[in-house]
């Protein structure tokens, strides 16, 4: 099975002004991340606005970032929501159109009771592409949902063949490192915040997953570097570079609002948010055009 190792970029999901997806900026988007480097791409998870989209609109976004990867990265398909069946759907398609791996967030409206819960809604899931490995992305500020992940590990391997790994979206390191530990390293363990890949490195994660890889690339394949070198110096000076970007988003709507505004700041635009969110002023992106130039972003993007 393979195992997810290094900097995954988790994509945004391009509209037009009509709110219509813009397919023409996949290729474009996806040969910046090749020549930046980037292991592999997250499609449609929650930077891809995934709850905002059909279920046919997530396989047309999926097949197009295949085409466009075209095997020199990874593709992981999220195929988490609310409904069991949409999500063995979506599962099924990710291992007929080619992608590498599977992952799924929990379903976050009718939450599940426990563990067993959470297992068994998964296990249909996993089992439309046995060929995926499967990984559960632990999201708990955004799902709600939050159990113990060893209790997981433990219970998913028993009823779940593909199982792979987690995609640790969380504060709590401790939990963390008991998920990398589990049965000496059995599972692989990717970190979620982009603003704390070092500590998710420092509790063993074998890499992760972020939203800002997408315009902010080489700030993170520094800190994997420096920390395979042992040099946490220069690790800690390249984290809190990152910690400056993500300000800046966080001043403008958060990760996904916010960092669609950052794409447009770098030549690639994905255009606004789908409803809930507010689209971008421009006085707003004058805004975030000043205060990246307040953090000399050029030199790190």
């Amino acid at each position: 099975m393979k195992l997810i190792n290094g900097l995954i970029a988790a994509v945004f999901t391009p509209f037009d002004a009509d709110g219509e997806i813009d397919l023409t900026v996949i290729g474009p988007y996806a040969e910046k991340l090749i020549a930046d480097g980037a292991d592999g791409v997250f499609v449609c998870g929650t930077t891809g606005e995934c709850p905002s989209m059909t279920v046919k609109e997530r396989k047309t976004v999926l097949e197009e970032w295949i085409k466009a990867v075209h095997g020199r990265m990874l593709v992981i398909a999220h195929v988490g929501g609310t409904c069991q069946k949409d999500c063995a759907e979506l599962a099924a398609h990710a291992q007929e159109v080619g992608a590498d791996a599977i992952g799924s967030v929990p379903p976050y409206y009718f939450k599940p009771q426990n563990v067993d819960c959470l297992v068994e809604f998964f296990r249909p899931v996993a089992a439309a592409a046995p060929k995926l490995p499967f990984y559960y992305y632990h999201i708990p500020s955004v799902t709600g949902v939050s159990f113990d992940m060893t209790a997981f590990l433990e219970k998913g391997a028993a009823a779940i063949p593909t199982l792979a790994g987690i995609k640790f979206t969380g504060t709590d390191f401790m939990a963390m490192s008991k998920c990398v530990c589990y049965e000496d390293g059995r599972f692989n363990i990717l970190n979620g915040f982009d603003e704390m890949l070092l500590s998710g490195l420092v509790s063993g994660a074998q890499g992760g997953v972020g939203s800002t890889y997408n315009y902010a690339f080489p700030v993170y394949r520094n800190i994997m570097n420096a920390f395979a070198a042992g040099d946490i110096e220069t690790a800690r000076f390249w984290q809190r570079r990152s910690i400056d970007v993500v300000d800046v988003i966080v001043r403008h709507g958060g990760g996904v609002r916010g960092g669609k505004a950052m794409m447009k700041a770098i030549g690639i635009d994905c255009g606004n948010c789908r409803s809930p969110f507010a689209p971008f002023t421009a006085a707003e992106m004058d805004a975030v055009d000043s205060e990246l130039k307040a953090i000399d972003f050029d030199s790190i993007k």
